[in-house]
């Protein structure tokens, strides 16, 4: 049987500040494809062209230009900062392509070129803060990449702490990739916050971790960082006693134990080997290559129109549970956790949503300013 080869693009920075992260998409994006490729019974094959913009915003829209232009893709898996997909953004609007976007951001964003399968605040950073704030303090010491991802977060944070009687110690930002962080722990050792929240991406966040536990030895009183968009990546690398005591909110952890994770990593195993971690910028650009192979299936076609009528209109089994993208937003329902990172570099879990949370991207429903912290609480403690 003759099979139809349908170009895709996958646009990640596998080199620059924040590498490891595009290199760990790109893995699971390609997994997904190799699931495809192999199966004899699939009347498609995907032709998947990787691309690495190095990190540097401004090739980002080079590189989805020329995709679209002189290989046809309709579609591209990519893009991990913010500032990279709003590059991206108008490419795609601009030639009826569609991007597939699988980070945890900012919110304040929706696009019908657009499918945003990465968490939003209303699923990363408020269930965070509503298990922060009344058990940790509040007094926030914030740092973040100075860019939109983490001036958004800062800001949202602000609101969400000040509301209820917080305040913001500091507010500091590093250039992207920059790893010159001794200047925040001085501050931090000065200030004695109640806790940290880190909005810091790549080598900036691995760097801040690092330094963060030199000064953890020293003394009896800190505090821990809380992030929305930690992994394993962050930690990996690091000496032990800087790895362990950190918060994490994400949709998913390597060690969620259910039976479609279960499975999913025999089958990941298989393909990389029993050493092999499985974090969350794999599982997502994996989880957004497998559901558009399933939509191209079903609609018998890759045309844009026809895939997001065919992702809207029905639910898609993942390793991260069901997930259901609206019609309106194009924004994934996700279910959220809350981890604990240990000495070995890991994620254990302390908290998951009961079911998966509709995104709400423009803040409209989330109640910023009207339910206390904690109560009703997002996050339920797992038995």
């Amino acid at each position: 049987m003759s099979r139809t080869a349908i170009p895709v693009s996958i646009l990640y920075s596998t080199t620059g500040p924040y590498a490891a992260l595009g290199r760990d998409a790109v893995d699971g994006a390609m997994a997904a494809i190799a699931e495809v490729n192999i199966d004899r019974a699939s009347r498609f094959s995907i032709v998947a062209t990787i691309d690495d913009p190095g990190g540097r915003a401004e090739d980002y829209a080079v590189l989805a230009d020329a995709a679209i232009r002189t290989r046809q893709c309709r579609h591209i898996i990519g893009t991990i900062t913010s500032w990279s997909r709003k590059e991206v953004l108008p490419v795609v609007e601009r030639h009826g392509a569609l991007l597939w976007y699988a980070f945890p951001y900012e919110g304040y964003e929706a696009s019908n070129s657009a499918v945003y399968l990465g968490a939003c605040p209303n699923q990363h950073l408020l269930p965070l803060f509503d298990h922060v704030l009344p058990r940790y303090g509040r007094r926030a010491f914030i740092v973040g990449s100075n860019y939109i991802w983490g001036w958004e977060i800062s800001r949202i944070a602000r609101e969400r702490t000040e509301s209820f009687g917080g305040q913001i110690v500091s507010d500091r930002y590093v250039p992207l990739g920059s790893t010159e962080v001794d200047h925040l722990i001085a501050e931090i050792s000065q200030k004695k916050p109640d806790f940290i929240l880190s909005n810091l991406v790549g080598q900036s966040a691995s760097a801040f971790i690092s330094a963060y536990g030199e000064y953890r030895k020293n003394t009896t009183d800190a505090s821990p960082i809380v992030a929305c968009n930690m992994s394993e990546i962050d930690l990996e690398g690091l000496p032990t006693f800087a790895r362990h005591g950190h918060l994490s909110t994400s949709i998913y952890f390597d060690r969620l134990e259910t039976p479609e994770n279960r499975a999913f990593k025999a089958r990941m195993t298989e393909r990389h080997g029993s050493g092999r971690r499985i974090t969350t910028p794999f599982l997502s650009a994996y989880t957004a290559m497998s559901i558009l192979t399933r939509a191209i299936s079903d609609a018998g076609t890759d045309a844009p129109d026809a895939i997001c009528k065919i992702i809207t209109a029905r639910s898609f089994d993942t390793p991260a549970g069901p997930i259901r993208i609206d019609r309106k937003t194009h924004h994934a329902a996700l279910r959220p956790h809350l981890g604990l990172s240990n000495e070995t570099g890991g994620f254990t879990l302390l908290q998951s949503a009961e079911e998966a949370v509709v995104a709400d991207p423009f803040l409209v429903h989330a109640g910023l300013r009207s339910d206390p912290p904690g109560v009703p609480a997002t996050l339920k403690v797992v038995k």
